[in-house]
C-alpha cells in the first residue's frame, strides 16, 4: 500500500504535469470545442487509459533491470534524470502562447474517438520515457515491492488524468477560450512544471 504522504506528493506532481499545456490536453480541448462535450470526454478518457500501457512497460522494464543488473539500473536512473532535466529546461524556456484549435473535424463515433485517444497516447515514445523517469521517483524502497508501488502509482496517474481530461472535454469551450485569451497562463504553468521536472531530475541523479 502507498503511504498518505507518498500518495499526496505523487498526486500533486501528477496533476501539475497533466494540466500543463501539452499535445494531449490541447487535443482534448480542440476535440471538445469542435465536436462537443461527449466527443471531448471520449477522446480524453482514451488518452488517460493509454497511460496504463506505459505503466506496464515501466514496471516490467525497471523490475527487470533491478533483478538483472544494478549498474544498468543506475545508468537508467542517470539517463532518466537527464531526460527530466531536459524537459524542465524546455518548459522553463517556454514562451507560452499555447492556443487551442477548434477547427471542425471529420465525424467520428465516440468509440472511434476513444480508441484514437488510447492509441495516440500509447504509441508516443516520449510518454514511455517520461513514465520510466517519473514513476520511480515516488517509490519508497523501504516499503518493498517496487514493481507493485509503481503499478499503483501508474493507476493513480491514470485515474487523475481521466478525471481532468474528462473535465477538460466537458468544459472545452470555456477553457479553450480562456487559454486563447491568456497565452501567458500557459507560460506560468510550464514554469511550474519545469521547476518540478528539474527538481525530480536532480533527485534521480544524485540519490542512490
Amino acid at each position: 500500500m502507498l503511504t498518505p504522504d507518498q500518495l499526496l506528493g505523487f498526486l500533486l506532481a501528477a496533476v501539475l504535469v497533466t494540466i500543463s499545456p501539452g499535445p494531449d490536453n490541447l487535443m482534448v480541448l480542440g476535440t471538445g470545442m469542435s465536436k462537443g462535450r461527449a466527443s471531448g470526454i471520449a477522446f480524453g478518457l482514451g488518452c488517460a487509459l493509454g497511460c496504463l500501457s506505459h505503466t506496464a512497460l515501466a514496471v516490467i522494464g525497471v523490475g527487470a533491470l533491478i533483478a538483472a543488473s544494478p549498474p544498468a539500473f543506475t545508468a537508467l536512473k542517470i539517463c532518466g534524470g537527464l531526460y527530466l532535466l531536459w524537459l524542465g529546461y524546455g518548459a522553463l524556456r517556454s514562451g507560452g502562447g499555447a492556443r487551442v484549435d477548434s477547427a471542425v473535424q471529420s465525424e467520428r463515433s465516440l468509440g472511434a474517438l476513444f480508441m484514437k485517444g488510447v492509441i495516440a497516447n500509447a504509441i508516443n515514445p516520449k510518454v514511455v520515457l517520461f513514465f520510466l523517469s517519473f514513476l520511480p521517483q515516488f517509490v519508497a524502497p523501504a516499503r518493498g515491492d517496487a514493481a507493485w508501488q509503481m503499478a499503483s502509482l501508474g493507476v493513480v496517474f491514470t485515474v487523475q488524468a481521466a478525471l481532468l481530461f474528462g473535465l477538460l472535454g466537458y468544459f472545452a469551450g470555456s477553457v479553450g477560450q480562456w487559454i486563447n485569451r491568456r497565452p501567458r497562463a500557459g507560460q506560468w504553468l510550464d514554469r511550474l512544471a519545469g521547476t518540478i521536472f528539474v527538481a525530480l531530475g536532480l533527485r534521480l541523479i544524485v540519490t542512490r
